[in-house]
């Protein structure tokens, strides 16, 4: 069972426990779901040929679905590249569906005041965004305040000092 990779022949958890019991997978390397599914089987077996249940699949919106689909459709270009590892720091997505609920909880009722009020802040404060990058980067003298930038700057300097030393080599060596 554990050598076929038919899937109608068995199941994902009989093809994994022969694998085991084989030595083919080590019982470190087993499957987060293996012993969960161990533990809490369920009631009836999934096989390949029992046929799934007819059960009509529900739309799932949050209210802020709506909001999100259109503001992405009329507003794209307020859309950036996202780190999703840094989580300190919201997307614009975020930022507008924050700005429209502290608008919605202060009061406003209507919906198409109560988007273009988000989007009119948001436009607002990304203008003040830029307006501070500008300035820091003016005092930078020309250089921004970028990691990337000054490392770069650095492997130039660092290329053209070799540039020379190479140059100054190839003088010797003609003499």
């Amino acid at each position: 069972m554990a050598s076929s990779r038919l899937e109608k022949v068995g199941t994902i958890y009989s093809r994994v426990t022969g694998l085991l019991k084989s030595g083919a997978m080590k019982n470190e390397d087993r499957p987060i779901w293996y012993d969960v599914y161990k533990s809490f089987p369920p009631k009836y077996e999934p096989t390949f040929s029992r046929p799934a249940p007819n059960v009509p699949i529900r739309n799932i919106f949050y209210p802020e679905d709506n909001l999100r689909a259109r503001f992405h459709k009329e507003y794209s270009n307020f859309m950036t590249t996202v780190n999703m590892a840094d989580e300190s720091r919201s997307s614009m997505t975020q930022k507008f569906l924050s700005l429209y609920k502290k608008l919605e909880e202060e009061g406003n009722t209507a919906e198409e005041d109560l988007f273009l009020s988000a989007v009119e802040l948001l436009e607002a404060e990304r203008e003040s965004r830029v307006k501070q990058e500008e300035t820091n980067f003016g005092e930078d003298h020309g250089e921004k305040k970028s990691d990337l930038v000054s490392s770069f700057k650095a492997a130039q300097r660092e290329m053209d000092r070799s540039g020379s030393e190479k140059l100054k080599l190839s003088e010797i060596l003609k003499e």
